[in-house]
């Protein structure tokens, strides 16, 4: 009981902080009597999809008609049943032409053999009849021949992600002279189905190749490592991409566009920067310090760098700020500064630490459900923070933690009390909200205090470690901190994960000149 008033006190310091008098009010509540005839409405819960079959490696071919913003497209899908047998297949696939779905076999003289397979298809989702049982220990491998067509979708989005039709033409037909013409891709949350047809979920890790076409004048970049190129002597030339470790649907990405590149690099791993040309020059100054920030969380976290190559690129019309796609960031193009911009400070800089972060806390272990999107995104904030620590101290650390506070207190006085981890969200996208920010941030920051620094960097070792290339729930979190300290800490996830609000302190001074004290 004595470690829960500590812990109150250790809350109110660090809520607060040392800020002037201040009173923090709810909104007043008005009680309404219920119609006893009124049917409630029902909340929608979202647990974790169900997994019917996992996705093991996604091979894509992709040329581009940039006129009617189209992408053409064939998928190899190797995909085996994730435990009870399964004669169905169902994949995302949004607002796509379907040309043809064929298994792939192999013949007795060892060459692929392509049966067509019966679908049904209605816009967002092909059901596929796979014509037997396959069990848990098979292995099957599809073909798909498609068209996406981003444009012609009815897009969606939010606050945070102004929309999610997944694929953008940019300047497609090159009428605007001062803009230039760029493809890219936005998958989070679901929309990379947009482009590859894929089980479009946070719970699902796959391996994957493109190859991309485009015009010889261009930069293609995607995950992982440029295998190989292909001059195809029209014009085009094919980059072969490969990830050859596991990550979700949502983090694959593309980006096509005439790009400078300046190279850098973290111990033996290429760490490059894709900027327009006239910012070639302040590259380095811009992003140069990610490779002591790759340094430092793989030192602090207790776990190195895990991916094959660490690349930020810069694009026009960004619909949200920046994306942790494994292996290369995007950034809108608020981040290109020049020498003169960047007089007083590098204004991206919390950015690009925050997106880095999430190479440990979303790419590598990455949360199962949007409902638990704090294990990405009050990681990533909270990454903010500890990078300020290192480079410039408490202080700017504390600016950030005070900043973070009132960011969240500003969306909780508007009337938005939630759980942390909440499955009865209207969309996907009312997650991204300064809860799983900046709240979560501070709650991370709570934990560190409570536990000490030595407890909660090893209980994040730990969780990285056991986690890895998997995704994960809040509890699996909370089950690692207490096998290290060897504490039960359902108390704290539940006041403060799973459940709504913050303490309502109404703080006092009375200074006494007299007797010069002050009563608090």
């Amino acid at each position: 009981m004595f470690k829960h008033f500590i812990f109150i006190a250790l809350f109110i310091v660090a809520i607060i902080g040392c800020k002037p008098t201040q009173t923090i009010n709810l909104p007043e509540q008005t009680v309404e009597i219920e119609n006893p005839n009124k049917i409630p409405e029902q909340k929608v819960y979202h647990g974790s999809n169900t997994q019917t079959f996992d996705l093991i490696h996604t091979k894509l071919a992709v040329s581009f008609n940039w006129e009617k913003a189209y992408l053409y497209g064939k998928a190899e899908l190797t995909l085996t049943p994730y435990f009870y047998p399964q004669s169905i297949l169902v994949l995302d696939a949004r607002g796509m032409d379907i040309n043809k779905v064929q298994l792939i076999t192999k013949g007795n003289d060892g060459l692929p053999v392509m049966t067509d397979l019966k679908y049904v298809y209605d816009s967002l989702l092909i059901t596929i009849d796979l014509t037997k049982k396959y069990s848990k220990n098979d292995t099957l491998k599809l073909f798909i021949d498609y068209t996406a067509k981003p444009n012609e979708l009815k897009a969606g989005g939010s606050a945070a992600i102004r929309s999610d039709k997944g694929l953008y033409f940019i300047n497609e037909k090159g009428e605007d002279k001062d803009k230039p013409q760029q493809i890219w891709t936005q998958g989070e949350t679901e929309a990379n189905s947009v482009w590859f047809p894929t089980i479009d979920s946070p719970n699902e890790k796959s391996t994957e190749e493109i190859a991309i076409t485009a015009e010889e004048k261009y930069k293609t970049l995607s995950n992982g490592i440029l295998n190989h190129s292909e001059l195809n002597g029209d014009g085009t030339r094919t980059d072969f991409w490969e990830m050859n470790l596991p990550h979700a649907p949502y983090l694959f990405m593309m980006a096509i566009g005439d790009f400078a590149v300046v190279k850098d690099k973290w111990r033996n791993i290429d760490v490059d920067y894709y900027v327009e040309h006239k910012y070639e020059p302040y590259a380095k100054e811009i992003f140069g310090l990610t490779p002591e920030m790759i340094e430092f969380f793989s030192t602090k976290l207790g776990v190195d760098y895990a991916w094959q190559k660490y690349s930020q690129v810069v694009v026009r019309d960004y619909v949200s700020g920046a994306m942790e796609n494994t292996t290369v960031v995007v950034h809108g193009e608020f981040v290109q500064q020049t020498k003169r911009e960047m007089i007083d400070g590098n204004s991206a800089e919390d950015v690009i630490s925050h997106e880095l972060f999430h190479h440990w806390f979303g790419d590598l272990v990455t949360c199962e459900s949007w409902a638990n999107l704090p294990l990405n995104e009050s990681f990533a904030t909270y990454g903010e923070v500890l990078w300020r620590e290192y480079k410039y101290g408490d202080d700017k650390a504390a600016e950030a933690l005070q900043t973070d506070l009132v960011r969240y207190l500003q969306e909780a006085e508007k009337g938005k009390y939630k759980d942390m981890v909440r499955f009865d969200y209207k969309s996907s996208e009312d997650m991204f909200d300064r809860h799983s920010y900046q709240k979560g941030g501070r709650i991370l920051h709570m934990l560190r205090n409570y536990l000490g620094d030595d407890a909660f960097f090893t209980s994040l070792k730990n969780f990285l470690n056991e986690n890895k290339f998997t995704a994960v729930e809040m509890h699996q979190l909370r089950l690692t901190c207490e096998k290290v300290t060897g504490e039960d800490l359902n108390w704290f996830f539940n006041q403060w994960f799973f459940s709504a609000g913050h303490p309502i302190l109404n703080i006092n001074y009375f200074y006494n000149d007299t007797l010069k004290t002050q009563t608090v």
